[in-house]
């Protein structure tokens, strides 16, 4: 974590903006990680889940992609571009839970932004980010965690989720192009 930070702040005095990607498996520590981060950097955390593809969006083409279950249109075109250009943005969270966008997060002008999530290292993003940090987490210390995240889901999060993570890790060599694994 210090080295981390210490590479955050030194990009940070060479450029205006710093744009950070968190990416790794479900239950790995991402969001703990992008949380503690903003704290410390002040900085301002956009999270991959709420650009997952919504019902109408679903096709069995789409899903079979590595990384297919992400809208990746709508993230580029909503964040990624905006943030590259300085403007000002905001987007509409999608919220899995009701299938429908939820109310307009206006993004407030900082000099750190982190991308969270799982496939926010995906190379339809190009160059967008300023450091690529991956984690790793031992498949049974991810199911304890998410057993107890989410018990009911637990067999989904093995069935399908984890493995479309791993097909797009592996598709892409993700963590081969990741600055920092931790």
């Amino acid at each position: 974590m210090d080295e981390l930070l210490l590479k955050i702040k030194s990009l940070l005095s060479e450029k205006k903006k710093v744009v950070v990607a968190v990416d790794g498996p479900c239950a790995s520590g991402k969001t703990t990680l992008a949380n503690s981060l903003a704290k410390k950097l002040d900085a301002f955390v956009i999270r991959m889940d709420d650009f997952f593809l919504r019902s109408e969006q679903r096709s069995a083409e789409r899903l079979a992609e590595p990384g297919g279950n992400l809208d990746r249109e709508r993230f580029l075109e909503e964040v990624l571009i905006p943030l590259k250009k300085g403007e000002k943005f905001s987007f509409r969270p999608y919220l899995c839970s009701m299938g429908k966008l939820g109310d307009e997060i206006f993004v407030p002008k900082k000099s750190i932004y982190i991308i969270e999530g799982s496939y926010s290292h995906h190379p339809y993003f190009g160059d967008a980010y300023d450091l690529r940090v991956f984690l790793e987490i031992d498949p049974k210390l991810q199911k304890e965690r998410l057993a107890k995240r989410d018990p009911d889901k637990l067999d989904r999060f093995l069935a399908e989720w984890i493995p479309m993570e791993a097909k797009y890790f592996s598709h892409f060599s993700i963590p081969e192009k990741a600055d920092f694994i931790i």
